[in-house]
């Protein structure tokens, strides 16, 4: 069927035999959830850039080692996260957590009144404190479920843990966010 766009495994099947084009749209596809991935662990934007980068590249090197029948991207991830904690490892500063509002969307409802617009951007500022003072697997793991909205599975794939695992540390770090925000 001309037109349609292909799945993960033809793109990586194609990309193993060669084809630069293949690989080329897998980065097409998967570029923000890279960066947003490494950002959640560098907290820089331009860390977040460099780890993201640099995985693709170790990634298309490593695609010899990918097992054929494999989701690609919990694989990819897992690469993109192993980059971007050595980058941050590797740097000195460790800037404060600041993770990207969600944008929010343009209605034609009237604008916020100035109180709810304040209050909105008070509580954004003390989730983002408690986020904040997870430990990096505990907030990472609530990062790739809830804000990168992927599966318990991926997670895991994701994180190199098991599926248990994921359950446990999401589960424990939703118990501090409620402990410490409210």
């Amino acid at each position: 069927m001309e037109g349609r766009p292909l799945e993960d495994a033809e793109l990586v099947g194609r990309a193993r035999d060669g084809e630069v084009r293949a690989y080329e749209e897998l980065v097409e596809r998967y570029r923000d959830l890279a960066f947003r991935t490494a950002w959640i662990l560098t907290r820089s934007t331009a860390d977040a850039e460099d780890a993201a980068q640099e995985a693709f590249v170790k990634a298309y090197y490593a695609l010899p080692r990918f097992r054929v029948g494999s989701p690609f991207r919990p694989w990819l991830l897992r690469i993109v996260a192993n980059e971007a904690r050595n980058r941050r490892r590797s740097t000195a500063r460790r800037a404060s957590l600041v993770l990207r509002a969600a944008r929010e969307d343009v209605s034609g409802d009237a604008a916020p009144s100035p109180e709810a617009a304040a209050l909105a951007h008070e509580e954004r500022v003390q989730l983002l404190a408690a986020l904040d003072s997870l430990p990096d697997d505990a907030r990472l793991a609530l990062a790739c479920r809830y804000l990168l909205d992927l599966s318990e599975a991926e997670t895991a794939a994701a994180l190199g843990v098991r599926r248990g695992t994921v359950k446990s540390r999401v589960s424990r770090a939703l118990e501090r966010l409620r402990e410490s925000y409210g």
